[in-house]
């Protein structure tokens, strides 16, 4: 018995080290390549860059103007963080605490829409829609679409308000606190794991948003993102690839949500923890 338990946690180790290994391996290799010269990323000669160009990055960041384009990621990624964690969070209270007309079609609607690509089927009605708003030329059109693709985060905030007695609810409101004060003063502060958690997965989807950047800035490039602007990378003036250079923006891209990975690890240890307890 000893035995196959020592087997199994082996077999179980080795296929973490292998899983983990699969997963480093292009991080590794675009961060070596982010050292070398083009004609090594190209050749592919050796792992390691004969030397360190360290100037990559120096480069990478003027020609792609990176202060700008890091500038617009920010407003674009801060602002969807916000507004969807408002909107997500108010949604998931109300459903949770209150019984209303059309409540079961409402939840299904929000189910209904994570089935539904947010891609290039969607992005033409999307695109009409602020063409009519006026924001077709606009970060903040790109920010109000991004805010109402909150239904994963609507069903996080929802099960962790399930967790919250409905108790304080009952003893607030004979203290004569109104309903929106209950919710911002009471129940969101005890929300915290899970807004932790809902804002990462909204920073990393609108930081590494795309299409939708690309197609609302075309008229206007200083309002950029910093994925188009890394993409932008690829040719030069005289039409030949940079690849060294795209390797070092990469880099430089996903500092950012490193950041972030660092500052919700207390939500994720807070989550699994209660759904071990659970």
């Amino acid at each position: 018995m000893r035995i196959q338990k020592i087997f199994g946690n082996t077999v179980l180790w080795v296929f973490l080290l292998l899983f983990g290994l699969i997963t480093l391996i292009p991080v590794i290799i675009t961060i070596l390549g982010s050292f070398k010269t083009n004609i090594e990323l190209t050749t592919g000669a050796t792992l390691l860059p004969d030397k360190w160009h360290l100037s990559n990055y120096s480069e990478a960041w003027e020609q792609a103007n990176f202060s700008t384009y890091t500038l617009n990621s920010l407003i674009v990624a801060l602002s969807a963080v916000v507004g969807t964690l408002l909107v997500a969070s108010m949604a998931a209270y109300v459903v949770d605490r209150m019984d209303f007309f059309g409540k079961k079609i409402y939840v299904s609607m929000q189910a209904f829409t994570m089935f539904v690509a947010v891609g290039a089927v969607v992005l033409r009605p999307q695109f009409d829609l602020m063409v009519k708003l006026d924001l077709h030329s606009s970060l903040w059109g790109v920010i109000l679409i991004l805010i109402s693709a909150h239904a994963s985060i609507f069903f996080i905030l929802l099960s962790f308000m399930k967790g919250i007695p409905k108790e304080l609810d009952e003893a607030a409101k004979i203290d004569g606190s109104s309903l929106g004060r209950t919710f911002w003063r009471i129940i969101l502060p005890l929300l915290g794991p899970g807004l932790g958690v809902g804002a990462l997965f909204t920073f990393r989807g609108a930081w590494n948003e795309y299409l939708l950047p690309l197609v609302f800035t075309m008229t206007k490039p200083e309002l950029q993102t910093l994925t188009v602007g890394l993409a932008n990378l690829k040719y030069g003036i005289s039409a030949a690839s940079q690849t060294h250079y795209m390797m070092a923006g990469a880099c430089l891209s996903i500092l950012p949500i490193l950041v972030a990975y660092v500052f919700a690890n207390k939500s994720f240890m807070q989550m699994t923890a209660g759904s071990l307890k659970g």
